[in-house]
Parts: structure tokens; C-alpha cells; sequence
């Protein structure tokens, strides 16, 4: 039987070489966020890449915002006056050119297959952070917002997280119990008032002395990772990374 299942296995592994040439015939791997040919599933085209503002230099090690200068351990002026109940921030992309259009299209236009690059490049600007430890854990939507939508892209994104990390995927990690608007076009204070008391630890919930990687489609005022992070640090969390696919630059 052993000897069988020797001569097998090189047979069953050109099967799947020749299953899969004839599948990227027939359907070609095309970029993220546009019909250029591309040699993998959520890669992206020269051209696409080169008009997404990834963020690899200087930035604030609390918000992620970028900064100018080399120091990657740096702090801007907010985060040196306003404390963060969180540990550490990292976003993979800024908002805006083409990463404005891809958390668009993942947000709002069903493409949910985006978010699996844009997992890999979150992973990747977290890879000194996490390990098979570390909790995974999306921000929340409502249960009407998601019977809406029929997702949760953070969720979507922490998955991924999750599998290029291996690190502990936990999309019931907290709960959205109160339905809150849309928190576009509203100022720091206001967003802060409008998610007051809306998000808790879930019933299933376990971070007490674990850390958390807190992740979610974008960073504008921090005013949603707030009130997560309030709630993981009530539960005992014993560090928080805040893990963002895009950051808005201050001021916009």
C-alpha cells in the first residue's frame, strides 16, 4: 500500500500542476483594481501599485499617521497630548489615489475578494507585532448594518490578518449593541459622542492577559478604536495593536 501511495503522490501533484495551469487559462488572475493580466489572485498591476500610497516610511508609532524623518518609533504632537488605550498602531496604506477607490470598493461594492490582498499587506506592516497568539479581532458593525451590506469588511480583513499571521481569528470579540449612524462628515467630538456606549466585549470573549490586534478598513479620528479598545481593556486585554488597511491624513 505505502509503495502505491509513493508512486501516487508525483502523479496527484502534476494533476494539480495541470488543474491549475488550465484554470488560470480559463480564468486568468486579473489586478485588484483593474482588468491588467497579473501572475496571482490579489496581486495588483504595475501601474495600480505604483498609484497606491503605501505607507513604509516614518510614521506615528500611536495613529499611524505619517511623519516625516526616519525615526519609526516616533509620536506626532496629538499623540503626545492626547493618551491612546491602545499599545501601538500600523495602517498599510494612506487614503487616497488608489486606496481611496480599493476601501471603496471593499466598503461599499461587494468586491470582498480585495480583501484578501489587502490582508497580506496589513500582515506584512504588522509582522513585527503579531504572532500565533495574538487575538485577531475585527471592529464590529451592527446586526442591521450587516443584514444590509451582508458583511463585515474589518471582518473580512482580520481574517486574513489571521491567516498570513497565523494568529487567532475572533470576529465575535466585541459586539456593536446599538445601531449608530454613518460616522462620515462628523467632527472628532461628535464621532466620539456617536459610538459612546454602542460596542462591548461579546458573551464568548477571551482577552483577558492576551493581546489583541485590533483591526478595522480605516483610521480617520480613532474615535471607533477608541470605544473598541475601552472595551478590550475592561475585559483585561493586556496589549492592544490597532491594525487599519488605510489611514486619512489628518486634516482632511
Amino acid at each position: 500500500m505505502a509503495t502505491v501511495m509513493q508512486r501516487a503522490g508525483p502523479v496527484l501533484r502534476a494533476g494539480a500542476r495541470v488543474a491549475g495551469t488550465l484554470r488560470q487559462a480559463l480564468y486568468p488572475a486579473t489586478c485588484m483594481m483593474c482588468d491588467a493580466r497579473v501572475d496571482l489572485p490579489g496581486a495588483m498591476c504595475p501601474a495600480c501599485w505604483t498609484d497606491t500610497p503605501f505607507l513604509s516610511g516614518a510614521c506615528c508609532d500611536l495613529c499611524a499617521v505619517p511623519l516625516p524623518g526616519q525615526d519609526t518609533a516616533a509620536r506626532c504632537d496629538e499623540c503626545l497630548r492626547v493618551p491612546r488605550p491602545w499599545d501601538e498602531a500600523r495602517a498599510a496604506i494612506l487614503y487616497g489615489g488608489t486606496g481611496r477607490r480599493l476601501v471603496l470598493a471593499l466598503k461599499h461594492g461587494d468586491r470582498t475578494e480585495l480583501a484578501r490582498g489587502a490582508g497580506r499587506w496589513m500582515a506584512r506592516r504588522a509582522g513585527d507585532l503579531l504572532s500565533s497568539d495574538t487575538v485577531i479581532a475585527p471592529v464590529p458593525v451592527h446586526r442591521w448594518r450587516l443584514l444590509r451590506r451582508r458583511y463585515n469588511q474589518a471582518a473580512l480583513l482580520a481574517m486574513e490578518v489571521a491567516r498570513q499571521s497565523d494568529g487567532i481569528f475572533a470576529p465575535m470579540t466585541l459586539v456593536r449593541h446599538r445601531h449608530t449612524p454613518m460616522q462620515d462628515h462628523r467632527s472628532v467630538t461628535d464621532r466620539a459622542a456617536n459610538v459612546a456606549g454602542a460596542i462591548a466585549l461579546g458573551p464568548m470573549a477571551e482577552v483577558e492577559g492576551r493581546h489583541v490586534a485590533l483591526v478595522d478598513d480605516v483610521y480617520t479620528t480613532g474615535a471607533t478604536l477608541t470605544a473598541c479598545a475601552g472595551a478590550l481593556r475592561l475585559g483585561g486585554a493586556r496589549r492592544i495593536t490597532v491594525l487599519a488597511l488605510a489611514r486619512v491624513a489628518k486634516g482632511r
